[in-house]
Parts: structure tokens; C-alpha cells; sequence
């Protein structure tokens, strides 16, 4: 017998944590849906709440879900696919309600984002802004990570934060080959990698196009409050405080891990090369530029001009989409390339949202 038939024929190692997880988030659910009913709640001015069968059974979903999640008894976006399906089976909602809501204008939203993200890498866009951010702060290893954070925080204003992290994670590998320590750990290291998390969080919330959750919030809160939020005044209002939030990271980082080194030796001379070999822009790059500028135009001018008010943005969103495919920036092999687990994680919040508020569970 071969070694591959061996190999093939040898019993699988059962993964016992995630069997247990698996079924203690089907038991969690079945003990909650099956359960009595539950008194109702009373609010501070008095006023009495009944929690209906649905309600309960919108609880019992949110906790399968987060049993789940928690343990990765499956892939995410699996994990979000269930919960439309679990509403619909047990009759919480209608397929029409339960499902309606993994396309709503905020998914579609966070779709188009997502794209960008996907046009600023494959045209070098990304890159190029990177060197250039690299050629002005110098060798210093401090002014490095003002470089580095500022550059997650202005690229967090065009792109989804994950697709930030995931863009300059080879340029911090970069960085740190330069640094001159191999794979031993520094703090310099440290510093650029972990405050690289933060400062994608930190900068995204300054527009919609850096952070889902935002265009999540924003849907809920338009679904619950009956009024809309502009684009224009998200970074009005979240501007000041994101910004704030990314200048202490660097004193944060530049304090408590101090690089050991205070300068990198030839990192200039390494981006300058880097430079040269992206050559002069290209037209697919002004044309990305142009398509991405036009829409955050559009989208910030919807506050001041009436007529523009009516569209959604997520549709003006989208028409960039649609551009970048219709003028041959990207084709069907970029689309597969997209993180659709991320959209399905945020297209199941979105219907367990709304399932918690229109059963009454979330009162």
C-alpha cells in the first residue's frame, strides 16, 4: 500500500474543542427557544415589556451565533449564513425579512469598499503613497513610526481597515529586514506591528469607507431613528477624535517600546529604489483616483445640495464598482479575490440586528 493510501485510510484526530463548542451553541439555543416564557421587562419610566416567542427566539440565535464565533466551529461567514437560516426554520422571521437584510444598502456598502481596496492594491496605489510617505520621514526610527501610522490613518480614509493592515504588512516586513535583527524580537518590531492594529482601528472611524461597522451603525440607527447621517458629517465629527487617538499611539509606542536603534541605515537609499522601479504613475492609477475622489465628492455634497440627497449612498458607492469593471481595471479573477467571509460576517449582523429589534429583544 502506498504512503498516500496510508495517509488517505489513517483515522482523522478528533478536534474535541470545537465538537464541544458546536454543540454547546446548539444546546444554548435549544434551551432558550424551548424554554417558558420569560417575564417581561420593566424601563426606568415604568413602562412594561412583554419579550414575545420571537424575541426569545432571536436571543437563542444570538447565542448559538456567538458560541460559535467565539470557538470558529466553522468558517465566520458560515457562522453568519446560519443565522438567516436558523430565523427561518424556526419561524422567527420570514425568509423575506431574515435574508432581505444580507443585502442591505449597508452590506452593499461595505462591498464597494472592499473593491477600492482591492483597485488601490492591484494598481499600486498603495505602494506608491507608502514610498512616498517613507521617503519624507527619513531613517529615523521614531519619525518611522509617525510615518507608518500616519500613512494606516490617510489610507483608512479611502480603504476597509482589514485591507489597510493587509496592504502594509509587507512593507513593515520590509522595514524591520532593514532594521538589521533577523527574527529576534525588538521593541521596534513590536511597536510597528501592534501599533499597526491599533492605528487601523483608531484611524478608521474618521469616514465610512474605513470601517464597516460605521456604515452598520449607521443603517441601524436610520432604521431605528427614522433620519440619515451624511458622510460629510461622520468625519466632521469623528475627525478630531480619530486623529487624536492616532497621535497618542505614536507617543504611546515611542515611549513604552522605544526603539533600540535610533536610525535604520539605508532605508532611504532602499525606497528611493523601490520608488524607481514603480516607474511614473499609470492611467489606471488616475483613473482609480479620479473614480474613488468623485464618489467621496458626491457622497460629502449630499448634505449641502437637495437634489442629491434622495440617492442612497451605498448606490452612488457602488457606481465606482461598476467603473472599475466596465474600464478594465479589474476583471471576474479580482472579484474572486475579495473577502467574501468578511462581507458575510457583517451581512449576518445585520439580520440578527434587526431581528433583536423587531422581535422586541433587544428592548
Amino acid at each position: 500500500m502506498s504512503a498516500d493510501a496510508i495517509a488517505y485510510s489513517a483515522p482523522k484526530k478528533i478536534e474535541w474543542t470545537r465538537l464541544i463548542a458546536l454543540l454547546a451553541g446548539v444546546g444554548l439555543f435549544l434551551v432558550i427557544y424551548y424554554s417558558p416564557p420569560w417575564p417581561g421587562a420593566i424601563d426606568r419610566v415604568g413602562k412594561h415589556f412583554e419579550l414575545s416567542p420571537q424575541g426569545k427566539g432571536a436571543l437563542a440565535v444570538f447565542a448559538l451565533a456567538g458560541v460559535w464565533w467565539v470557538f470558529e466551529v466553522v468558517p465566520i461567514g458560515v457562522t453568519y449564513l446560519l443565522i438567516g437560516v436558523v430565523q427561518v426554520l424556526f419561524l422567527i422571521r420570514p425568509a423575506d425579512k431574515a435574508f432581505k437584510d444580507f443585502m442591505d444598502p449597508a452590506v452593499l456598502f461595505i462591498f464597494a469598499s472592499l473593491v477600492i481596496g482591492l483597485v488601490f492594491n492591484k494598481t499600486g496605489l498603495t505602494k506608491r503613497m507608502a514610498y512616498k510617505m517613507l521617503g519624507l520621514v527619513g531613517e529615523k526610527t521614531t519619525t518611522i513610526y509617525l510615518g507608518v501610522f500616519v500613512l494606516i490613518a490617510l489610507l483608512t480614509r479611502i480603504m476597509a481597515h482589514t485591507g489597510v493592515a493587509a496592504t502594509v504588512y509587507p512593507l513593515l516586513l520590509a522595514i524591520y529586514c532593514l532594521y538589521g535583527e533577523g527574527d529576534r524580537p525588538t521593541k521596534f518590531g513590536k511597536g510597528l506591528f501592534i501599533g499597526m492594529a491599533y492605528v487601523c482601528g483608531a484611524g478608521s472611524i474618521i469616514t465610512l469607507l474605513g470601517v464597516a461597522r460605521g456604515i452598520v451603525a449607521l443603517g441601524f440607527f436610520k432604521e431605528m431613528a427614522g433620519s440619515d447621517v451624511s458622510f460629510f458629517q461622520i468625519t466632521y465629527y469623528m475627525a478630531p477624535l480619530g486623529w487624536t487617538m492616532v497621535f497618542l499611539l505614536w507617543l504611546y509606542f515611542a515611549i513604552v517600546l522605544k526603539p533600540e536603534k535610533p536610525v535604520i541605515d539605508g532605508l532611504g537609499e532602499r525606497v528611493s529604489e523601490l520608488s524607481k522601479e514603480l516607474g511614473p504613475i499609470t492611467r489606471n492609477e488616475l483613473i482609480s483616483l479620479a473614480i474613488v475622489g468623485a464618489a467621496i465628492v458626491v457622497m460629502s455634497l449630499q448634505v449641502m445640495i437637495p437634489p442629491l440627497r434622495a440617492p442612497d449612498k451605498s448606490a452612488i458607492f457602488l457606481v465606482s464598482t461598476i467603473l472599475f469593471f466596465v474600464l478594465k481595471i479589474l476583471d471576474i479573477e479580482d472579484l474572486e479575490l475579495l473577502p467574501w467571509n468578511i462581507l458575510l460576517l457583517f451581512a449576518g449582523a445585520m439580520s440578527i440586528g434587526s431581528c433583536l429589534w423587531q422581535t422586541g429583544a433587544a428592548q
